[in-house]
């Protein structure tokens, strides 16, 4: 069965050993509600192993724009470890006390639109073996993305 931690989130560490991979995740929307957009970068160690922006269609809030990162990352990194997703760690990391805290539960999810998507960014966080989501601070996601 797989674990889920929560991280404190004060003070943001270049990554714990504890844990195989670590994502850095942001995602926005210009007009809130409008055109929604996204960034995470994906690492292993100190080595970045990827780093990508994503552009959403429709008229989407800020919070589904992060949840639609979150996702589109955990789905990458599922993809490029295959069958050994079960049995990998990965450590989140966003600037989302709305997207951390409905995850690890101590949220509720009150908004309808947004509970296919804490559903599905569950579903992914799933797949790996153990998951720590921890909240950091604006800054830390402009540092690792640029936004």
């Amino acid at each position: 069965m797989r674990r889920l931690e929560i991280g404190g989130g004060s003070k943001p560490s270049p990554g714990d050993p504890h844990f195989d991979y670590k994502i850095v995740f942001d995602g926005g929307a210009i007009g809130n509600p409008g055109k929604g957009y996204g960034s995470y970068q994906i690492s292993a160690g100190d080595a970045i192993v990827e780093h990508r922006r994503e552009d959403y269609d429709g008229h989407i809030t800020n919070n589904q724009a992060e949840y639609m990162t979150l996702i589109r990352s955990l789905r990458w990194l599922a993809a490029r470890l295959g069958s050994d997703v079960a049995n990998t760690s990965v450590e989140v990391w966003g600037d989302s006390q709305l997207v951390i805290n409905q995850l690890n539960g101590s949220w509720k999810v009150r908004n309808a639109a947004l509970r296919p998507l804490v559903c599905e960014a569950q579903h992914e966080l799933n797949r790996f073996d153990r998951t720590r989501l921890t909240w950091h601070p604006r800054a830390f996601s402009v540092a690792h993305l640029g936004h």
